[in-house]
């Protein structure tokens, strides 16, 4: 092999190299860094309980997401705006005050001895899992669709 295709390929290495590193930091941060959004948020929603740790997932463009560990064991992912996108109870019940009351109504009719343990939100639908294992998608305006399996 030539110097000048070994140095091509050294070079090529360490740039993938750098760039992995750039591309997906993630770092601790203090929950007064969140945006406003997301502190009003968890002001509201989980009043009282304490971020046990703020995690800013960033990208090479920005920050993609913020990962919040409440001191309950709850988990709440924001989108770099501060919005909402996954409540996680981890077992436990998520506080519904945030959640569209079709799904709550839908719920407390067709799985009335349950409640939601974890709720995501994407661009057109929603996701809830309930406290018996079955998880439910809605629409953007939280209609049924469907039970997932």
């Amino acid at each position: 092999m030539e110097t000048r295709s070994k140095i091509t390929v050294i070079l090529a290495v360490v740039l993938i190299l750098i760039t992995g590193f750039v591309y997906g930091q993630d770092r601790a941060i203090s929950p007064n860094q969140l945006p406003k959004t997301a502190k009003n948020f968890l002001a509201v929603n989980f009043k009282g309980v304490t971020a046990g740790s703020v995690i800013e997932d960033r990208e090479i463009y920005g920050v993609d997401e913020y990962k919040v560990r409440l001191a309950n064991g709850m988990k709440v992912e924001f989108d770099s705006k501060g919005n909402w996108k996954e409540v996680d109870g981890e077992h436990q019940k998520v506080p519904y005050g945030f959640i569209p009351a079709n799904i709550r109504n839908y719920i407390a009719k067709s799985f009335p001895n349950t409640h939601i343990i974890k709720i995501e939100r994407k661009s057109w639908s929603y996701k809830a899992e309930l406290s018996n294992g079955i998880d439910l998608e809605f629409d953007k305006n939280g209609n049924f669709k469907r039970i997932d399996d």
